[in-house]
């Protein structure tokens, strides 16, 4: 199949026009210009981009991955499939080792049959000073056992864990968890400086949600954002719904980070959904007006962001450059979960694209080589 567009964002720059040939669920070829041949699809007005990759989803139209139901995960996936996520992690937050280890065996099988890149754990080894939407109550320190409990419960599936280097054991975890081929991230932490540079040194190579849920940057105390930031080989997670981030603050450290600026979406049940009441994990949320809290404390708790959303305001309010947004939402994710073939349009990757109007919204949906929307 044969797609032409007005504009092909690749991973090294734009062409308008260009133009997507594809071989069944594999790019066979991506080049500038006029195709040789009429297309067997024209989108003389559109702009292509790789399908979006989101490495941070709770959830979406009304269902949870946190619930064990095969069914709801599949709701997840269709609802941020529809706004151009065609490659998706099951982020699950705190709970006990139980419970967490029935989630991950469940979500396993999932990951084999394609539907999920793989599983992400945002927690239960967090702080309490900076807990956000987790039940303080049920965060723990990470021992050895809880760490091998449940690495060996991901079954080989379990992709990124979310923890606060600074607590006793936390160091140890990170280096267990990347001897287990797990990318170990730094969040929901008071950490200093300091701590973070040494969790770095360990072997964490991701900063979850900057910004959110972390000690703040002060001159004199610089705390885990400047750690992070001025990491060279450090990707660093951004939620770009004006909620979360400041679009100053979102550009600035889009900028600063270049290559290893990964948007994501930190959803929540309601996203594609509407506004309501819900639950993340164990806690109760009210969603008004599109922002998530939690409905005892008022903390902000996820977001109702798609990747559709994030992208168009990374470009229309925070003003990055195109090719630098879409490359955060595609490319950075996967070369920070060590994703293979996806996030780019390439010979040999997946076929997985999105088709944007003039104004950036998803027109239409292409995965594995087969249109979804």
């Amino acid at each position: 199949m044969l797609i032409s567009a007005g504009r092909v964002v690749t991973p090294a720059r734009v062409f308008a026009p260009g133009w997507v040939l594809l071989d069944g669920e594999r790019i066979a070829d991506v080049q500038a210009g006029e195709p040789s041949r009429p297309p067997d699809i024209g989108f003389p007005d559109a702009t292509i981009v790789p399908g979006y990759v989101d490495a941070h989803v709770h959830g979406g139209g009304g269902a949870s991955f946190g619930s064990e139901d095969p069914e709801a995960a599949a709701t997840v996936v269709r609802a941020h499939l529809a706004h151009g996520t065609t490659t998706i992690m099951a982020s699950l937050v705190t709970d006990a080792t139980e419970p967490l280890t029935r989630a991950l065996k469940a979500l396993s099988g999932l990951v084999d049959d394609g539907l999920l890149a793989g599983l992400h754990l945002e927690g239960p080894w967090l702080s309490r000073r900076h807990a956000g939407a987790h039940d303080p109550g049920l965060l723990t320190d990470p021992t050895p056992e809880a760490v091998d409990t449940l690495i060996t419960a991901g079954c080989g599936r379990l992709r990124m864990v979310t923890l606060a280097p600074e607590l006793p054991g936390g160091l140890q975890a990170i280096r267990r968890l990347t001897a287990a081929g797990v990318v170990a991230a730094i969040g929901h932490t008071d950490a200093t400086y300091d701590d973070a540079r040494a969790a770095l040194d360990a072997g964490a190579t991701v900063g979850t949600h900057l910004f959110n849920t972390m000690r703040g940057v002060h001159h004199r105390e610089p705390g885990p954002v400047t750690a992070l930031l001025e990491h060279p080989d450090a990707f660093v997670e951004l939620i770009a719904d004006g909620v979360h981030l400041h679009p100053a603050v979102l550009r600035l450290a889009a900028s600063w980070k270049s290559h290893f600026a990964v948007l994501v979406t930190d959803a929540m049940a309601a996203a594609a959904a509407g506004d309501g009441d819900y639950v993340l994990g164990p806690m109760a949320v009210h969603v008004r007006d599109g922002v998530a809290r939690l409905a005892d404390t008022g903390a902000i708790a996820g977001s109702t962001l798609t990747m559709e959303s994030a992208v168009k305001f990374s470009v229309q309010v925070a003003g990055l450059p195109i090719e630098d947004a879409v490359r955060a939402a595609t490319a950075s994710p996967a070369a920070m979960l060590g994703l293979d073939r996806v996030g780019a349009l390439r010979p040999g990757f997946s076929a997985d694209l999105v088709v944007l109007d003039a104004d950036l919204d998803v027109l239409r949906v292409l995965r594995r080589g087969r249109w979804v929307r």
